[in-house]
């Protein structure tokens, strides 16, 4: 009797339990603080233990109220002071944007503004309308507002113009987006290409629209009205004990090394900083009709125009809102953005259908935790029950062939030095076919499945959380783009184009391969040849003209070896910040490899003609013929790398 009891008072506590756990994930729309508390003190402290976050910070707004807000880690470990979600500040990077976009909707709410007129009406400098590479016209149409907040206007991106470790590299905004205007490389509204310019360009019609410079007017019409008091796009900004912002750190070695004060260069871009409990203020507005604590900064209309859709490449696709990207989590809708610095990492997440609204923000690196965290929280409150599941159809191998290749972002430059950061920045998506029909999609260190749904258009197997930070990377369709190349599109404000082979990674990346073994194999060997020959002696010596052409190769060889040691010496990448130095500090030129082209082309003026005298003449033996054939071939190669790269821009 004793036993049957206590087995039915177990089995009795584990159906409570199983009952409880289920109510509370049925009940998402009834979110309580204390599970709120439970997921995320156990979600956010194992993150910060497999991951090394030495701090974070969290807050969840739900009907207008803040349910849930708290610090993890420490903003100043060596002085041992935590995080606190009310005073500790975070960089919040490109989420920062969230706010430039709300300011610029202040300046059309107030008529100052048309989202669909050509920019340049609010400029004091033309914006030109020529394409940088023509396709069938030279010029496109105008840029509007519109463009600029949904990441379409067709500019090509600088990533070395982002960063900065000394207040000495900042400069007004007036003067960044005069002295840094990109080239227009697509037709405005048709190709989806992340732009910090854009962005930039929109701060500054606010400072021109409103007289006010930015970081000044986002505190009069933004901040003080929603009691964000401890916000600021100022870089540096002067705060009020006990706020602080969080050191940042990065793990390294089995200890956490700090990093310096990041300065961004186009303010309104992404240079924030703010609190989980202010970031939970702005999310509120966002999802209670533009106002908080009676303080209203957009009327609701104006926000229903910002959050619907503007652009998306593809029905299927969620694509940009008017600054916020658009997603589906879960079968939910999602409206978003995150942001990063070297060091931070942020997102910001609104469920309008719920009106649930998460900001989460660390330093440390990792840049996927907080996507990772809000895969977790829509896995545990929202759960899908359905599995993603399909095989291809017939014919689907063949359809899928021709999509295979490398696939480049199209936010990247191609005019400056920084093209070649679209081979080496990680933005590569790969495309295989496996012998079933399923497409085979490495992205971000990681190969999906996706299964065509309809031509052109493939879904991914798995579930969950996915490499993409731009979206979640359930969907591609495959689209042209306006250079007829093959483009792969998915969520939010990204596309990929499929690069020519010439354009491969893996092409340049042999080409260079073997243009330094053939140089490094040729100097020893003309090396051996000189060193024996003094040991020679020839009662009728040849022509000096061979001998000059030896010469030649071994100058030409040693010049190519000098630059790959100082690309080499200079492109190291920094423990603590994960980029090469010239990212954040700029070098002013390259004293050391300046000379390097021109000596390049006086070496192929004079091995091109050699290689042809050496044939017709006779020089050396067959053997030796074809191989300085092959070392004039590599150098003419190095030179197209070089070029084609703009390496010595």
């Amino acid at each position: 009797m004793f036993k049957r009891i206590k087995y039915l008072t177990s089995v009795g506590f584990l159906i409570a339990f199983v009952l409880a756990l289920s109510v509370n994930v049925a009940s998402a729309k009834n979110i309580q603080d204390i599970s709120l508390e439970a997921f995320f003190d156990n979600t956010m402290n194992s993150k910060l233990e497999k991951y090394h976050i030495p701090n974070a910070t969290v807050s969840v707004v739900k009907d207008g109220k803040i349910v849930y807000k708290k610090g993890f880690g420490f903003a100043d470990i060596e002085n041992n002071i935590p995080v606190d979600a009310d005073t500790t500040l975070f960089r919040i990077g490109s989420t920062s944007k969230l706010i430039t976009w709300t300011a610029v909707m202040q300046l059309v709410e107030a008529g100052k503004l048309d989202l669909n007129t050509d920019i340049n009406s609010y400029l004091d400098f033309e914006i030109p309308q020529q394409l940088e590479k023509t396709l069938k016209k030279n010029t496109t149409g105008p840029i509007t507002m519109t463009h600029l907040m949904t990441h379409t206007p067709g500019f090509e991106d600088y990533p070395d113009m982002l960063f900065r470790l000394s207040e000495d590299g900042l400069m007004p905004l007036r003067e960044y987006v005069k002295g840094h205007l990109p080239a227009r490389i697509f037709p405005a509204g048709e190709v989806a290409a992340y732009s910090n310019y854009g962005t930039a360009l929109a701060g500054y019609i606010v400072e021109r629209l409103s007289g006010l410079p930015f970081s000044e007017y986002v505190e009069k019409n933004i901040f003080t009205p929603l009691y964000m008091n401890n916000s600021s796009f100022r870089q540096q900004p002067a705060l009020y004990p006990p706020a602080l912002i969080a050191k940042p750190y990065r793990f390294i070695n089995g200890s956490y090394a700090q990093g310096s004060f990041e300065y961004i260069l186009p303010e309104p871009a992404g240079s924030m900083s703010s609190t989980a409990s202010d970031m939970a203020y702005f999310m509120i507005v966002h999802l209670s009709g533009g106002a908080y604590s009676g303080g209203r900064i957009l009327k609701e209309e104006t926000l229903n125009v910002m959050h619907k859709g503007h652009f998306t490449h593809d029905p299927a696709l969620g694509g940009m809102a008017l600054g916020f990207m658009e997603g589906v989590f879960n079968d939910k809708g999602v409206l978003f953005h995150s942001g990063s610095t070297m060091l931070y990492n942020t997102g910001l997440y609104l469920l309008p259908e719920v009106n649930t609204g998460i900001f989460i923000s660390s330093s440390g690196g990792n840049h996927l935790l907080h996507s990772e965290v809000f895969q977790e929280f829509m896995d545990f409150y929202y759960p899908v029950k359905a599995q993603i599941m399909g095989t291809p159809s017939e014919g689907s191998q063949e359809r899928a062939k021709k999509f295979t290749g490398e696939y480049q972002m199209n936010r990247r430059s191609i005019t400056t030095d920084e093209k070649i950061n679209s081979i080496l920045g990680g933005g590569i998506i790969n495309i295989d076919v496996d012998e079933d029909g399923y497409l085979l999609v490495t992205h971000g260190g990681e190969t999906n499945k996706f299964v065509e749904i309809e031509p052109g258009v493939y879904q991914n197997l798995r579930e969950g959380r996915t490499q993409d930070y731009f979206g979640p990377f359930h969907k591609i369709v495959f689209k042209t783009d306006p250079f007829g190349r093959t483009m792969l599109t998915t969520d939010g404000p990204m596309t990929y184009s499929k690069a020519p082979f010439y354009s491969t990674m893996g092409f340049t990346a042999s080409a260079i391969v073997i243009i330094v073994l053939i140089t490094i194999s040729s100097l020893a060997y003309w090396i051996i040849i000189k060193i024996s020959g003094l040991f020679k002696r020839r009662k009728n010596k040849s022509s000096g003209l061979p001998d000059v052409a030896l010469w030649v190769g071994i100058g030409a060889s040693t010049t190519i070896l000098i630059l790959f040691a100082g690309i080499l010496s200079t492109g190291g990448i920094d423990p603590v910040y994960q980029l090469p130095t010239e990212a954040y500090i700029p070098v002013e030129g390259k004293p050391v490899l300046d000379f390097i082209p021109a000596l390049m082309w006086i070496f192929i003026c004079l091995l091109a003609p050699f290689t042809l005298i050496a044939w017709w003449k006779g020089f050396w033996g067959r053997v030796a013929r074809v191989h300085y054939s092959i070392f004039t071939l590599a150098v003419l190669g190095l030179i197209w790398i070089i070029y084609y790269w703009n390496l010595f821009d």
